[in-house]
């Protein structure tokens, strides 16, 4: 039998080249045919750990941090669409979107990965936020999400208040840096070699059939 393709991903639910850098990901590993061989697991990265509870609206906070335009932004949320569009995600950008805390997101990402259900509730978190206009910081959201793929939502909120849980997501995060990543998406093969963005599906089938050989 083959060896399985590990592949960490470290993320954050808000953003937005991280669903499209999976999506080019999720394509070329159809197309190898290596779904059997493969095995994902996502990593916690907090884009605005400091983002207050309420929030900050996202055109504001980009330009504050990023220095963008009105007109950039508009042009970037333009071509982000287009492109996830094509891959079969969709965007719904609009005026009162918000840029959220993830840190409770994260810390259900790792209480569902306990339950095996740790790419599900990522997938529907990106939906969430990015397709249906929701609050992923919020924790009445956070809820009919964890219901969605089948998680008791007591039980995981519960871990909120957990101080190991909260711990064991910041201990992830620090890792993650200490390694050396400083941006997301970064995909990480093996625990070997890693891909830093959202490449295109034919970038990472090169990266694919070349591990996949030598397994």
């Amino acid at each position: 039998m083959a060896d399985k393709i590990q592949i960490d991903i470290i993320s954050d639910v808000v953003c937005p080249w991280c669903i499209i850098g999976y999506k080019y990901l999720e394509k070329a590993i159809t197309e190898l045919g290596l779904e059997d061989r493969v095995e994902i697991e996502w990593k916690p990265f907090e884009l605005n750990p400091d983002m207050p509870a309420e929030g900050e609206n996202l055109r504001a906070h980009v330009a504050k941090k990023y220095g963008s335009t009105p007109e950039e932004s508009i042009k970037a949320r333009a071509n982000m669409t287009k492109i996830a569009g094509e891959l079969g995600f969709r965007f719904d950008y609009f005026d009162d979107m918000k840029m959220v805390n993830t840190r409770d997101a994260h810390i259900l990402l790792e209480y569902a990965a306990e339950q095996g259900k740790q790419h599900a509730l990522k997938m529907r978190l990106f939906e969430a936020f990015f397709s249906n206009r929701q609050d992923v910081s919020d924790k009445q959201i956070l809820a009919r999400v964890l219901e969605s793929v089948g998680l008791n939502a007591a039980e995981a909120l519960a871990e909120l208040d957990n101080p190991a849980a909260r711990d064991k997501v910041a201990g992830e995060e620090e890792y993650w840096r200490s390694m050396g990543v400083s941006s997301v998406p970064t995909i990480v093969f093996n625990r070997k070699s890693a891909v830093t963005g959202a490449h295109p599906t034919e970038v990472f089938k090169q990266v694919l059939a070349e591990i996949a050989e030598q397994g």
